[in-house]
């Protein structure tokens, strides 16, 4: 029994080792990926925030502005190359008093599923433009691989690279997360086919109406978990502005200091925490309790087998004699009972008892006497 159960804990002590290596090699190459599938819905919230009303062509200050960002996987749109995800994503920015849309931002990505990089294919564009060419990251950092260290990351507002920079850590919503900064340079953002009245610009109202372009600068701050790559909170400081190509007339179209609201921290912090599970059983824990778990199995089924082999082998049972008993008449000690006497069998075919009865005995000349 002892020796049955060491070879089991060996068998599965061996197996369990074997299949350490197997799951944090090859198991989680394929599980440590960013989803093709990703649904995803951030909402952030900015007070006291300005913008220009261009239905009412009035400025609108100390207002609550809600930016509902919404990520959706596009599945198909890779082109059957699982290497790559493709994610459109689009921004509703709302005037939270009146319900009025003042804005709706949108692009698409494409990146390396397992590094996070964006790879021009698949129909990248911003705001319907498909010639813009993005490089470094876009909404994810590395997948499960972030330092404290720089990265460059593409700024969809001015389609241009912008590093974002390490700059502590920080605790949200119970995770230890690195807090990285971006700073947006005041950059045209886009070129306008339309003039302004001067005086909008703080211009004098004796000069005609300016030809404006719009120009955008921000400080955008992401507080990011390690473990995923994942933003679980974003704090987005915009200011986007129309200026004339001198500089001399200026008017702000939106200023707002964007906050992730704290549902939806909760919802992000979540998510990361059970992608950080699931990486976590294929790259850690997992593989190491396998490891580890099947050293013990081998260990113990060895130190079982070997106990059971220090008994030494069993005396095998004694076989059964010619009366139908068991147990050996020539090593019994003393002689036996008249009752357990083997019988002999007599020349006559017949059986007879030795100690009454002797067989005849040959004599020289071949013939019996009894």
């Amino acid at each position: 029994m002892r020796r049955t159960l060491g070879t089991i804990l060996v068998t599965l002590g061996a197996f369990c080792m074997t299949l350490a290596p197997l799951v944090r090699f090859y198991v989680a190459d394929k599980v440590v990926a960013a989803p093709l599938n990703r649904y995803q819905k951030t909402v952030l919230e900015a007070r006291n925030a300005e913008y220009f009303d261009m239905a009412a062509f009035k400025a609108r200050k100390n207002v609550t502005l809600v930016a509902t960002n919404i990520i959706r996987g596009d599945v198909r749109a890779n082109g059957g190359d699982d290497r790559i995800a493709v994610w459109d994503s689009s921004t509703d920015i709302r005037d939270a008093q009146r319900d009025q849309q003042i804005d709706l931002q949108g692009f698409r990505i494409a990146f390396n599923r397992k590094t996070g990089a964006l790879v021009n294919c698949c129909g990248v564009q911003v705001a319907g433009d498909t010639s813009v060419k993005m490089s470094g990251y876009g909404v994810l950092f590395p997948i499960a691989d972030v330092h404290k260290r720089d990265y460059p990351f593409f700024d969809m507002t001015t389609r241009q690279i912008v590093p974002v920079r390490f700059d502590g850590t920080e605790k949200i919503s119970g995770i230890e997360t690195y807090r990285f900064v971006q700073q947006v340079p005041l950059t045209k953002s886009q070129a306008l086919d339309l003039k302004v009245p001067a005086d909008m610009l703080g211009m004098a109202k004796t000069e005609p109406a300016q030809k404006v372009d719009r120009y955008f600068t921000a400080a955008i701050t992401q507080w990011v978990d390690p473990r995923t790559g994942i933003p679980i909170k974003t704090r987005q400081n915009i200011r986007s502005t129309v200026s004339t190509p001198d500089g001399r007339g200026t008017m702000v179209v939106a200023q707002a200091d964007l906050l992730t609201t704290p549902a939806s921290q909760k919802a992000l912090a979540d998510m990361s925490g059970s992608e950080a599970f699931r990486i976590g059983l294929v790259q850690g824990f997992g593989p190491v309790t396998l490891l580890f778990g099947g050293l013990t199995a081998l260990l113990a089924g060895t130190a079982v087998g070997l106990a059971g082999g220090a008994r030494g082998p069993q005396e095998p049972p004694a076989p059964r004699r010619a009366d139908g008993k068991f147990g050996d008449a020539r090593t019994a000690s003393g002689p036996p009972e008249d009752e357990d006497a083997v019988p002999v069998r007599a020349s006559d075919g017949r059986f007879r008892d030795v100690a009454a009865d002797p067989p005849p005995v040959r004599s020289p000349d071949g013939r019996f006497h009894a």
